[in-house]
């Protein structure tokens, strides 16, 4: 009898056991999932942007994940009278010749990783490498995907994104260089660019600031140039600047001042 209740245990410890770290494991993951998310949404964290924070909370629960399951399996193999330490060792030297074999890969994810928490760039923000230049569409922990204007997608491997211009961290600049005749008044010309300042203050869509009229850039071989400059949202500068140029030329001709353009003389001797 004894024998008997005594089979009958050793056979439940085989079923129960599982189950209950299962279980357990389901409630840590639970558990450690909240304090993760209560811990990256906090107050000090709060200038993290949406989805670099959702994509750093994903990463995060993720690896929790895995490393659960990994001790579940492992202590239910354990039950079984498996030699997990003889199983470690093995797996250790298991995973040193995959990681050889996958040098590139851990190389993306770290890569990837330091991409997503150091916020060097994010999904929406316009980025240039090797020369090509686009929106950013995609962010993973192994490719970076980037769209141009001509709708071209450029697959990037992240231990290759080492060499980034990221257009989207501050404001773009506006510049528009305008030509004027040596013969016009220099002070009326500074006028009439200062009133157009003035006039379209506020009136341009993605302006920061106000229209800054800097002088004279250059004195070319048939011209006076003259900038003029205005700090606007990111990567709207090529917009802005058809504008300027429209409305800059509307005022000049209105005040009657040469923009000179090349012009062929030809004089009949009679």
């Amino acid at each position: 009898m004894k024998i008997e209740i005594f089979s009958l245990a050793f056979d439940l410890k085989y079923i129960l056991y599982p189950i209950l770290y299962i279980i357990l494991g389901i409630i840590c993951y639970k558990i450690v999932k909240r304090v993760i998310r209560k811990i990256l949404i906090s107050n000090e964290n709060s200038k993290i942007k949406n989805h670099r924070l959702e994509t750093l909370i994903s990463l995060v629960q993720n690896i929790i994940k895995y490393i659960i399951l990994i001790i579940v399996v492992i202590s239910i193999m354990a039950t079984y009278g498996v030699n997990v330490t003889s199983l470690i060792a093995g797996l250790g030297v298991t995973t040193a010749i995959v990681g050889l074999a996958f040098q590139d890969i851990a190389k993306d994810l770290i890569t990837g990783f330091s991409i997503v928490t150091e916020g060097q760039y994010e999904v929406g923000d316009t980025i240039e490498v090797d020369g090509f230049m686009g929106e950013v569409v995609f962010l993973g922990l192994r490719t970076t995907r980037i769209l141009n204007y001509k709708g071209e997608t450029k697959i990037i491997a992240n231990h290759y994104m080492d060499k980034i211009i990221n257009y989207s961290l501050h404001n773009s600049l506006a510049i528009v260089d305008v030509g004027v005749a040596y013969e016009e008044d220099q002070d009326k010309v500074v006028r009439v660019l200062e009133n157009l300042s003035k006039e379209l203050d506020g009136k341009i869509k993605d302006a920061k600031g106000e229209i800054k009229i800097l002088g004279i850039n250059e004195l070319s071989d048939s011209c006076i140039v003259y900038r003029v400059v205005l700090e606007v949202e990111t990567m709207q500068h090529y917009d802005v600047e058809r504008i300027l140029r429209k409305e800059i030329k509307a005022a000049f001709d209105k005040e009657n001042i040469k923009i000179p353009y090349p012009q062929i003389e030809v004089h009949n001797d009679k």
